[in-house]
Order: structure tokens, then C-alpha cells, then sequence
């Protein structure tokens, strides 16, 4: 069987893991929340780039099936890593919030290849959207793990993790009940959430900003 959309077939129930987790219940609005505790580490852990001293922290909530994260990705990441990243500028967190089963799936591949290409899987993913988010997914995703070195037997024994599972589904649902994420992306820079454009110029007066305060 294929795994598509409305289809997993990772060897686990996530339909009852989603259910008891309530991650694709309706978002709640937090008007306010704890800089230090959203600045904890969840308990699988934060994806990071970026000096550890930056005065500007960027945390993003992103769905790998999102075209508007796509878009992100493509068009203004390629520039504000290069521009802040990489310059030490700017911490970047990337934070998984999927919108549906196949983001979930998409998301545990990029966390079971080695550490150092999460973030080139997660380029490959956002590149690939149109590709894998479809017809013939399963296929499609082992394609994209076997070039970050995952063998077959290790892509199917990370999409039979439960544990994986149930923790980016924690960080999914711990956006939505404690920081009011309710889109995908949603960008927080130094905590305030970044409204109105997200082109390039947008980042850099928000970033400016921060970096002023």
C-alpha cells in the first residue's frame, strides 16, 4: 500500500497516538507565554543552526507539507542564512508542526538521518514538496533518506518509532496550547511573533529591532 495524505503506514496506530496526544485539535490562543520556557529544549530536542551567543534567536513552526513554508524556504531562508546565520547574527530554531500524517512521516525521516544533515533534509523535503507530498510517498521519501544515507530497513524502522512520534506531536501541540501558533509558518524572533510579510525585508527590520532592544 502507498502512503499518501490520508494514509501512514508506518506499522503503528497514529490515529489513536494523534487522538490521545489531541496535536489536530483546534488551536487555542495564548496571549502571552514564558520566554524561558519557550526557550527550553522540547524533550526530543530543538534543530538548530547558528551561534549559541546570538543576540537574535528565530524560532519557526513549519509543516513539511506547507507550500507556504516551501516558498519560505526557497525564496528568503537561502538570504537570511547566509545574511544572519552564518554570520553569527542569528540563532534559527526549526520546530516541526505538521499539518497532517504525511508531514508527520516526512518530519521523522529528517530526525533519524545523522544529525548534521537535518537541516539538508529538511531543504530537500521543502524542494521536493510537490514530488513526495502525493502519489507513491513512500517511495518518494526513501528516495530523499537514501541521499542522506538511510538504508531502506532504517527508513521503515523510523516510521514504526512511536516515541518519535508522539514527541514532534508534543512540540505541535505545545505550539498550539502555549504560543498560539495557528499557521503555518509562524515565526517568533526573540519571542514577538512576526506579523504582516515575511519576505526578506521583513525579517531584516524585525531583526534590526531585536537586535536594537
Amino acid at each position: 500500500m502507498n502512503m499518501n495524505r490520508r494514509t501512514f503506514t508506518s506499522g503503528f496506530a497514529l490515529a489513536a497516538l494523534t487522538a490521545a496526544s489531541g496535536a489536530f485539535s483546534a488551536p487555542a490562543l495564548a496571549q502571552s507565554f514564558d520566554m524561558e520556557e519557550f526557550m527550553k529544549a522540547p524533550r526530543i530536542g530543538d534543530k538548530i543552526l547558528g551561534a549559541e551567543d546570538a543576540k537574535v534567536t528565530i524560532v519557526e513552526y513549519a509543516s513539511a507539507t506547507c507550500p507556504h513554508c516551501a516558498a519560505f524556504h526557497a525564496n528568503v531562508y537561502p538570504e537570511l542564512k547566509k545574511d544572519f546565520i552564518d554570520t553569527g547574527k542569528v540563532r534559527f530554531i526549526a520546530r516541526e508542526f505538521p499539518l497532517d500524517d504525511l508531514a508527520l512521516a516526512a518530519f521523522m525521516v529528517a530526525r533519524c538521518v545523522p544529525d548534521d544533515k537535518y537541516f539538508d533534509m529538511l531543504s530537500l523535503l521543502y524542494e521536493q514538496q510537490r514530488t513526495w507530498a502525493g502519489q507513491n510517498a513512500r517511495d518518494e521519501l526513501l528516495k530523499l533518506a537514501k541521499l542522506a544515507g538511510l538504508s531502506e530497513a532504517q527508513f521503515d524502522e523510523c516510521l514504526k518509532n512511536e516515541d518519535l512520534a508522539k514527541g514532534i506531536l508534543d512540540i505541535r501541540k505545545d505550539g498550539v496550547d502555549k504560543y498560539g501558533v495557528n499557521a503555518t509558518p509562524t515565526f517568533y524572533i526573540n519571542g514577538k511573533k512576526l506579523e504582516g510579510e515575511r519576505d526578506i525585508e521583513g525579517f531584516r527590520k524585525a531583526i534590526d529591532e531585536a537586535m536594537s532592544s
